[in-house]
């Protein structure tokens, strides 16, 4: 595993205030990162500020600001706008504040001193991947019709989801044997602001009117995430009659496992907040005692003033055929939460 000098000289000391800034209790997965990793920081005899910031950029750099006056000794942020932090972070690098990047690359500032992150290049390849072996693309012959979903344009991560997907699915796009009937293919035209389900579910209903009222049927759905691949589900039970498609998504949100075991959702990449609050914790622990900081990547995370040295988690895909296995036997959740 790489590893890098942890910046500064603080000494360890339990009871050291780390802020925790996550963008909105809108989706569920920012809940359980958020108090998965407050659980393992005060565990760890760290008092810990946790703030959410309602998708409002202007409210979570507010959040951060007063946890920098407030004498917070390092800054844990999941970004609402990667590229609307520069000013208040700069605030954070004067007073020495460390800051570490949390699933969402904060852009165009040198204050962040780490990130830690799923591989989100192989969260979309996975879901590509799963595409290409749902469809048989290498044997059959096609034509397929499939249409994409991906998230909100300043999420930095929506470069990677769709950068690994349409890296694996493009050469098929190129040789005729996946067809997008709406043409709606590049990266800005199947954004969906805010991740936000209702946003997904409008896009998609003028989707299935303007190309599938006539019956023609929906063979796939990349689908970036759980919520936007809620939206399309919305949109199919409301107005398509045709066979039932493929569909991904990201982060198995209780509501689409629960779609994934009746059959309206093929898979969801699982990356396991547990782990990754785990991790971060660990980068906590190093930087406020001095020591190497656990990084497995120093090449791929740019963030426009240099390499941001990062970890990684790995995801994996979930099915009908291993979400016990993963989500219920790993006691991420309860058979009861997803019935």
């Amino acid at each position: 595993m790489l590893a890098v000098a942890a910046m500064g000289t603080m000494a360890n000391a339990e009871g050291e205030k780390i802020g925790v800034a996550m963008p909105t209790q809108d989706l569920q997965r920012w809940n359980q990162d958020g108090s998965n990793m407050k659980a393992e920081l005060e565990a760890k005899g760290y008092e810990v500020d946790l703030q959410y910031a309602g998708n409002d950029s202007a409210t979570q750099a507010s959040q951060i600001e007063n946890m920098i006056a407030n004498g917070d000794q390092l800054l844990v942020v999941a970004s609402i706008d990667g590229d609307s932090l520069g000013t208040v972070l700069a605030q954070a690098k004067e007073a020495n504040i460390p800051v570490i990047s949390y699933d969402r690359l904060i852009m165009n500032t040198d204050a962040i001193s780490y990130y830690a992150t799923f591989d989100n290049y192989l969260v979309g390849k996975t879901q590509g991947e799963f595409l290409v072996d749902a469809l048989d693309l290498e044997n059959a012959d096609g034509p397929f019709n499939l249409e994409i979903v991906t998230g909100d344009p300043g999420d930095n991560n929506v470069n990677f989801f769709y950068g690994g997907a349409m890296d694996v699915l493009q050469p098929y796009i190129d040789e005729g044997k996946l067809v997008v009937p709406s043409g709606q293919i590049a990266k800005e035209e199947v954004a969906t602001a805010n991740w936000a389900t209702d946003a997904a579910q409008s896009r998609f209903e003028n989707i299935l009117s303007s190309n599938y009222a006539d019956g023609t049927n929906l063979d796939a759905v990349l689908a970036s995430n759980d919520s936007t691949a809620l939206g399309v589900e919305n949109a199919l039970a409301a107005n398509y009659t045709g066979e039932y498609p493929i569909i991904t998504g990201q982060d198995c949100d209780i509501a689409n496992v629960a779609n994934i075991v009746a059959g309206k959702q093929a898979m969801s990449v699982f990356k396991d907040t547990r782990a990754l609050a785990s991790q971060v914790v660990e980068m906590v622990d190093a930087i406020i005692s001095g020591e190497e900081v656990p990084v497995n990547d120093t090449e791929t995370y740019d963030n426009g003033t240099g390499i941001i040295p990062s970890y990684l988690c790995e995801p994996v895909a979930v099915t009908q055929d291993n979400y016990k296995e993963m989500l219920i036997d790993s006691g991420y959740y309860t058979e009861d939460q997803i019935q």
